[in-house]
């Protein structure tokens, strides 16, 4: 009788624990996640292909309900609605929350450091960058899952950006953080405003032109409709839009979930990387077709804008995380011969 009632208490163990496992498997998380690309540029497909990606390869298990155009709260409220609840994910970028800690600016976008996507990625994942960010994003309570980065941004201006010089005076829509501080030094005035609301200003001239994002991503904007001039390569500016997400859902998804979430992010970085290598080149013949004037800047106002950003950023890095995040890049920086010691 005793054997009996061991062997049946075993089985039944059994079976309440491959019952266990099986809803497990089969645990289902859905996710509000928003982004500031319209979904007509090659960001916002490019973020619809990771939805379908997450989807595809979770077997529907994580289902994912995309906003687009930042059409729930403003591209630098994404970050906060995300933590509070109000979504689950931020799709933007972490120099959007500069004013929180200046650590963000150099996790979001350096400036005058990285000269490919491919270095600034490397940093995140083989220079230390991802465990040094995620104690910041963490304090916040969010998770970094990962960046995609689109590479050098070019600029769009009603006014000849041909060199450093054509700075002077010159307005233009600029994000918040350390960007206003490097280009005041070098005669323009930037304006801080939000993503949607560049068109409107350039079309009424408040502003001369636009920090907006890459050269193919500008064109699926329109702003070239308004703006005849443009710098092509970008130099200044290249940001790593992020995915971050609320640390309690993202705490809460199964291990497997997460596993998808992450390497997805990594598909999607290597994708916008090589899809903004060719769409850029596109963009530039259409645009000179089109009698848009594209300006390669020279190498002394290359180095000239170098100096200007690399100063700053001990100006900037005014908290112990940014200081360490800045250490963290130039040390690495100076791995890959970037910066001379």
């Amino acid at each position: 009788m005793k054997t009996f009632t061991l062997a049946a208490l075993a089985a039944a163990t059994t079976a309440l624990t491959g019952t266990a496992a099986l809803a497990d498997a089969h645990a289902t998380t859905t996710l509000r996640i928003q982004t500031h690309y319209a979904p007509e540029t090659e960001s916002g497909r490019l973020a619809a292909a990771f939805v379908d990606n997450v989807q595809t390869m979770s077997n529907g298990e994580i289902a994912i309900e995309m906003f687009y155009s930042a059409s729930v709260v403003k591209p630098t409220e994404t970050f906060d609605a995300a933590a509070s609840g109000i979504l689950d994910c931020d799709m933007t970028g972490g120099a959007y929350q500069t004013g929180k800690n200046p650590a963000f600016q150099f996790v979001g976008d350096i400036m005058g450091g990285y000269a490919t996507p491919y270095q600034q990625l490397s940093w995140l994942y083989y220079g230390g960058g991802l465990e040094a960010a995620q104690k910041l994003y963490n304090a916040y309570d969010m998770q970094l899952v990962g960046w995609w980065i689109y590479g050098q941004e070019s600029f769009a201006s009603t006014k000849p950006i041909a060199q450093i010089s054509d700075l002077q005076n010159w307005k233009f829509r600029s994000p918040p953080g350390m960007e206003t501080k490097i280009f005041e030094k070098l005669g323009a005035t930037p304006i801080v405003m939000d993503f949607t609301e560049i068109f409107t200003a350039l079309e009424t001239g408040i502003i001369d032109g636009a920090d907006a994002s890459g050269l193919a991503n500008n064109v699926g904007l329109g702003l070239y409709d308004i703006a005849k001039f443009a710098n092509y390569p970008g130099f200044h500016s290249m940001p790593s839009d992020h995915l971050a997400c609320n640390k309690s859902v993202w705490d809460g998804m199964p291990e497997a979930h997460q596993r998808i979430m992450s390497v997805s992010m990594e598909s999607l970085a290597l994708r916008t990387a090589l899809t903004f290598e060719k769409k850029n080149a596109e963009a530039a013949a259409q645009l000179r077709e089109e009698g848009v004037t594209l300006s390669e800047w020279s190498a002394a106002d290359l180095q000239e804008f170098r100096n200007a950003a690399q100063s700053t950023w001990p100006e900037f890095a005014t908290t112990p995380e940014a200081e360490a995040l800045v250490e963290s890049h130039l040390a690495y920086l100076k791995q890959l011969g970037l910066v001379q010691e």
